[in-house]
């Protein structure tokens, strides 16, 4: 006979446990899996907090970040910015409590997100070297110092050692820590990579490296203005699901419906509600929103799809910039042509809205140097942040695979001096994962990131087919103009005319014929040495995109 437990005995043992618990033993999630990847994430959770700070505070960034190797597979990381510091009394909340920062309940753009990054730092040094973070801060009105650790069992930050100081010798914050099972290496996952694309996508920033063999690099600033800071916005009525917009109701402070959706979604005017009211019968309008039922939120939401509504507000939202894109391109990669397209803003589910900016490099430093030879290369961004790992997961790697590249005379993308940068700006970036490494492959995102791929495609096919012609055009050019002098002295032999004078005529014919292609050839060297980017493509073009879409 098989004994039975009883259920009380089962979950006699049931606890409840805090998310630092959580995270120690799921440091993987947080992007710690790997001792390169390990010492990346932390050089990436600082490094965009400090560019967050510095902008948020109207600061043009100066980052400088110090790595040492203090033993086999343990490094020291100093990350110093020159932004607004930190406050003592919420530092705790800041860098050592999990979940707890100023981003994850904003409705605006920001590198991040979460809550986790900054802490995330704190509990990995801790779990793998015992050692608090040390850091100094200074706002300009007071500054201090002080070591932390998160008590993992509460989630709360433990503050010792701390001490104030004159705040004229310092402004900003300044955060040190060491690591375990971390490893430095100079390749595409390492932090050198991850801090050259950073400077490519932040033209604002200088951004300093000191590695562990006390090399120096300096990516300087190619931009002096603060990029626009972004506006807070609501949800777009277009992508909301019923359990969102039933989330909403029930938050609303809104008396009626009808007042309830002007005030929480943006492009939700007076006049769309009266348009709404026409397509959903069912719906009281006036009724209170805290009492609005699932089928009832369900019909909303099938009625905000048969409305025409305007694209979300770019203002919203904060891009690299096309010209910031054609600028760090030519100073990164010195291409022989490039061009570069930002599509219009539309949303995807949950209502939130994103812009797609693509930059494509052609010769020149494009693509990336391998023992095969050239190869080419993805350069992934999400909100202006590199994404170097979890490539085969991300929507941008998704759409730029499904691309027919030979449709651009590019025989195989993988064979070619080519670099595709693609940056997701969002109000809220939907990660694959909370290392925050890959996008999510949201249908939206995929179709928006491939239609732009293929606007910067259709001016590179003009291009590539340009020069091809033009190659073949000079090839013919130079064939003939081999042969001229010979045939100036034949000609003289049969009429008796100056081989000088026969000469000179048949090369004005000759440069009369090919007239067109001198010319070209002259615009192509005038255009290889200025590097300057091919027309952005019309409201036209992009409807061709999507005519190329449909034809994949």
């Amino acid at each position: 006979m098989v004994d039975t437990i009883a259920a009380e005995e089962i979950f006699k043992e049931l606890k409840q446990h805090s998310i630092s618990e959580f995270f120690r033993k799921n440091s993987q999630m947080l992007g710690y899996s790997g001792k390169v990847r390990s010492l990346t994430t932390v050089v990436h959770e600082y490094v965009t907090n400090s560019l967050d700070a510095c902008e948020e505070a109207g600061i043009l960034p100066e980052i400088t970040v110090e790595v040492k190797e203090l033993s086999e597979s343990r490094h020291s990381i100093r990350n110093t910015d020159n932004g607004p510091g930190i406050p003592s009394k919420i530092i705790g909340k800041v860098l050592a409590t999990v979940l707890s920062g100023t981003k994850f309940h904003r409705y605006i753009q920001q590198r991040g997100q979460q809550g986790i990054g900054g802490s995330g730092c704190t509990l990995f040094s801790q779990i793998t070297t015992g050692k608090p973070i040390h850091l100094r801060s200074s706002t300009g009105r007071n500054a201090y110092e002080c070591d932390l650790t998160i008590d993992i069992k509460s989630n709360k930050p433990l503050i010792t050692n701390m001490k104030e100081f004159e705040p004229s010798s310092f402004r900003g914050l300044s955060i040190y820590g060491e690591f375990g099972e971390t490893k430095y290496e100079n390749s595409d996952h390492g932090v050198y990579e991850y801090l050259r694309r950073t400077a490519l996508s932040n033209p604002h920033a200088t951004i300093r490296l000191v590695d562990p063999e006390g090399k120096e690099t300096v990516f300087l600033r190619s931009v002096q203005e603060m990029p626009k800071r972004p506006k807070p916005t609501r949800p777009h009525p277009l992508g909301v699901t019923t359990n969102d917009l039933r989330d909403f109701a029930h938050l609303s402070a809104s008396k009626k419906v009808s007042s309830f959706l002007t005030d929480t979604f943006s492009r939700m005017s007076q006049n769309k509600v009266e348009e709404l009211k026409g397509i959903v019968a069912n719906v009281d309008f006036d009724k209170d929103p805290h009492t609005l039922t699932w089928d009832e939120a369900e019909a909303l939401v099938k009625g905000f799809k048969q409305v025409k509504w305007i694209a979300p507000d770019l203002d919203s939202l904060s891009t690299v910039g096309e010209k910031q894109i054609e600028l760090a391109m030519k100073n990164i990669l010195n291409p022989k042509f490039m061009s570069v397209v930002e599509r219009r803003p539309k949303v995807f589910r949950g209502g939130i809205p994103f812009v797609v900016e693509v930059g494509i490099a052609y010769g020149g430093n494009s693509g990336r140097q391998t023992e095969e030879g050239v190869k080419g290369t993805i350069i992934r961004f999400a909100n202006k942040v590199p994404l170097l790992f979890d490539g085969s997961a991300c929507a941008i790697t998704e759409a730029a695979s499904s691309i027919q590249w030979k449709r651009y005379h590019i025989k195989s993308f993988d064979e070619e001096p080519i670099t595709l940068l693609v940056n997701v700006s969002s109000v809220y970036v939907p990660y694959s994962g909370v290392g925050k490494q890959a996008v999510a492959q949201e249908p939206e995102i995929i179709e928006e990131v491939k239609l732009a791929v293929m606007d910067c495609g259709r001016i590179l096919q003009r291009y590539i087919s340009g020069e091809k012609n033009l190659s073949i055009q000079t090839s013919k050019y130079n064939t003939i103009m081999r042969y001229v002098s010979q045939l100036a002295i034949n000609l003289n032999d049969i009429t008796g005319i100056s081989k000088e004078e026969i000469e000179k005529a048949l090369r004005a014919v000759i440069e009369k014929r090919y007239k067109h292609m001198l010319e070209e050839e002259k615009k192509l060297q005038e255009a290889a040495a200025s590097i300057e980017t091919a027309e952005q493509p019309s409201a036209e073009g992009e409807n061709a995109a999507e005519e190329d879409s449909e034809a994949e």
